[in-house]
């Protein structure tokens, strides 16, 4: 990854065109007459059962990983792992007794592994050419060169990230803050990538969603270090938009949730759309208002948790702030609904999007946290958002693609 970081160029396939001679008179009509012919009578090749995406890395936690790719033939599918650089044991998938099998996206999760220790692994899938009876028949088997990855530590003191958001259809900008803002010299500056928010406009395909943030993110980090996509009101949107969650991992397969890294217990939550469900824009399929108030009821236990109460700090990732964010239905229920639960909560920072306008707001009369937001798709707009957690402080710097820092947080540990 250094070498392509160093080099900066996009990665393009070559097309080659094969030039014809023309031919003379009569010969022409007759010529391109058994060119057809000849093209109906050959078969098409077949294209090889190959890795369309992946490995990458999802939900890690000090004793856990989810391990996802694609395939693109339906096989069975398992990884191959172990601490340092034996991979002696192997995990698959299954469900309601059965293994996971004739499918494409895998989601295995590996358990009981070591804290704060490093792991190799490598994926391995066996097409299923199809059933007799009970008999399975496979094809060939591929696997993927041998990747590492290092388990969170139980209680470890501080942790790097970087968040996206609002990157809209455009993969170009993952590794191009990345590799301009995301490194101290030739060492990555984070471990832990969040995607808050509106990586696409449409939802509408499989394809899109691997060239546009699976690959990008796989090319550069994500087959070492993990990254957590949040539903933005655009990945709401589409003919694939319900297909999302089978392409990630999430806890309980929800899109609000907490998880504790460090010193820093997260609560995720998912703003939903920002219009309302009666739009015409959503067809009559939207139950948003209902959605928000279920996670409301969820957010008033969160609060009162033990993980979340001896946290050092408590970070909120949502893409729609409910605050600063304009006056739309979205917006406002959000705030109704979340606003008053959040300053019971006393909240440390809450990092958003989707106003295309990066900003930082301080604490005031209505909200009692920091808020930032960060920028839009379109370059002098986009921003990085890194975060510096330790034991003692939250340093939040927000890059703009040019480098300049546009916002900034240092937020000390709180008496308890």
């Amino acid at each position: 990854m250094l070498s392509d970081r160093r080099s900066f160029l996009e990665k393009m396939s070559q097309i080659g065109a094969l030039s014809l001679l023309p031919l003379v008179g009569s010969q022409t009509a007759n010529a391109a007459t058994a060119d057809a012919a000849a093209a109906d009578a050959t078969p098409a090749v077949e294209e090889k059962n190959h890795f369309v995406a992946g490995p990458y890395l999802q939900n890690m936690g000090s004793n856990e990983v989810t391990i996802m790719w694609i395939t693109h033939k339906n096989c069975f599918s398992w990884v191959e792992y172990g601490a340092g650089t034996y991979t002696s044991k192997r995990e698959f998938g299954y469900n309601n007794g059965l293994i996971e099998a004739n499918n494409r996206i895998n989601k295995i999760t590996l358990t009981n592994l070591a804290p704060g220790t490093e792991h190799k692994y490598k994926i391995v899938s066996t097409e299923v050419l199809g059933y007799k009876g009970s008999k399975v028949e496979f094809g060939e088997t591929i696997a993927s060169p041998l990747y590492g990855f290092k388990t969170w530590g139980q209680n470890e003191d501080e942790f790097k990230m970087v968040v996206f958001n609002d990157i809209h259809d455009r993969p170009q900008i993952i590794p191009q803050l990345l590799y301009r803002h995301g490194y101290t010299g030739n060492t990555k500056d984070y471990d832990f990538v969040v995607f808050n928010g509106d990586c696409f406009d449409w939802v509408t395909e499989e394809q899109q969603m691997v060239d546009h943030l699976i690959k990008p993110s796989v090319d550069i980090f994500a087959t070492e270090f993990p990254f957590l996509l949040t539903q933005g009101n655009h990945e709401c949107r589409g003919s694939f938009s319900r297909h999302i969650p089978e392409y990630y991992a999430y806890p309980d397969n929800k899109y609000y949730f907490s998880f504790t890294r460090g010193p820093v217990h997260f609560i995720v939550l998912d703003s939903g759309e920002d219009k309302g469900d009666d739009s015409v824009e959503y067809g009559g399929l939207s139950a948003f208002d209902r959605y928000r108030e279920v996670q409301k009821k969820w957010l008033e236990k969160e609060i009162e948790s033990p993980e979340f109460k001896k946290a050092d700090f408590r970070v909120l990732l949502i893409h729609i702030s409910p605050y600063h964010s304009g006056d739309w239905h979205g917006t406002l229920h959000g705030r109704a609904l979340f606003g008053p639960v959040l300053n019971k909560a006393k909240i440390d920072l809450q990092i958003s999007g989707h106003t295309h306008r990066y900003m930082t707001h301080e604490p005031d009369a209505d909200h009692n946290w920091p808020i930032v937001i960060g920028g839009g798709p379109l370059e002098g707009k986009r921003t990085l958002i890194k975060l510096h957690a330790t034991r003692k402080q939250l340093d939040l710097k927000m890059i703009r693609d040019d480098g300049e820092l546009v916002g900034k947080f240092l937020i000390p540990k709180k008496n308890k």
